[in-house]
């Protein structure tokens, strides 16, 4: 599939830290980055900005907050041919600590937001955008939202955004492709101004999937991690999307590299991707906190016992 408005982004770091508190080493920070920058990744996410009042380095690794000097010991001296993105949580960030694009090195900022929130989400990008950065809102857990509630929230991104992209998010692994098609269509409809994202989890293996039925409905921001890293299920790998995409400006040589090099004795160390109790939240539509709490007790592998929990909650 070759399309040359494709973007790919690259969110290995920052969605795979939410199952370490992001204590990567800096090595390995560094070689994935190398990977990513020479693979002609369009974007690469290397963490959040968070608010140092709000979350300690003590208890969370460089790449939750993203300082300039941490970016900086990140790319360690590498050309950059890769954007590079932050992603930021709403009230987790004071905007007016965000300084001029022109003297940062991160290019793109992304605000993860609910339905709920758009207006703030709005708010937020527009003050970012006036700071010169590339901006993108992450609607999640649309498997949740009622469709008139939805369609008012795109309306608005519509009218009041300065946004370069809205993402559709399958936060909980939920959807199947004839809902990713409807959704994007619906997305294309209602904000024709927009680029279109698209963040896929592996719940029900069908990240992928979900990813190339986003591609065929002229989804254009496709978000891809090595080896699916991420939270829980993970996400859409980036060496299957990359492979899939057959565009000579993307190299899949050094992602395989740095697969092989570092995230082979990562999962020795943290676990994510499909497992079955994150099968059973996403086909319950439910968030997969009840199943990394399972995969961290006594009881790991007691899928039936998890599976009648669940549904029995569900129906209460």
């Amino acid at each position: 599939m070759y399309r040359k408005e494709i973007k790919v982004l690259d969110c290995t770091i920052r969605d795979g830290g939410l199952m370490n508190n992001h204590l990567f080493s800096d090595d390995f920070v560094q070689s994935v980055f190398r990977a990513v920058n020479n693979s002609g990744v369009d974007y690469i996410e290397l963490g959040y900005k968070a608010d140092e009042s709000q979350f300690s380095r003590d208890e969370y690794g460089a790449m939750k907050f993203c300082s300039e000097e941490d970016i900086e010991k990140a790319i360690n001296g590498e050309e950059k041919k890769s954007n590079i993105s932050v992603m930021v949580d709403i009230g987790r960030v004071d905007p007016s600590t965000i300084i001029p694009r022109s003297e940062s090195h991160v290019d793109m900022m992304r605000v993860a937001s609910y339905v709920k929130d758009v207006d703030k989400a709005i708010d937020l990008t527009n003050k970012i955008k006036a700071k010169g950065y590339e901006t993108t809102i992450n609607l999640m857990a649309v498997s949740h939202a009622r469709e008139r509630e939805l369609d008012e929230a795109l309306i608005q991104v519509e009218k009041e955004s300065e946004i370069d992209a809205l993402y559709l998010v399958d936060s909980f692994g939920a959807l199947y492709s004839e809902q990713i098609a409807h959704l994007a269509k619906k997305y294309k409809s209602l904000m024709p101004s927009k680029e279109i994202g698209i963040h896929a989890h592996n719940n029900q293996q069908l990240a992928f999937a979900n990813t190339i039925e986003a591609i065929i409905q002229n989804v254009n921001y496709l978000d891809g991690t090595i080896f699916g890293i991420g939270r829980a299920a993970g996400n859409c790998p980036l060496e299957l999307l990359l492979g899939f995409l057959k565009n000579p400006k993307y190299d899949l040589r050094p992602i395989l590299e740095v697969l092989e090099s570092h995230f082979v004795s990562l999962q020795n160390e943290i676990e994510w991707g499909y497992t079955i109790p994150y099968m059973i939240t996403g086909i319950l539509d439910l968030h997969p906190r009840a199943g990394m709490k399972l995969r961290k007790s006594e009881n790991k592998d007691d899928y039936t016992g998890f599976f009648d929990n669940l549904t029995q909650e569900a129906n209460v």
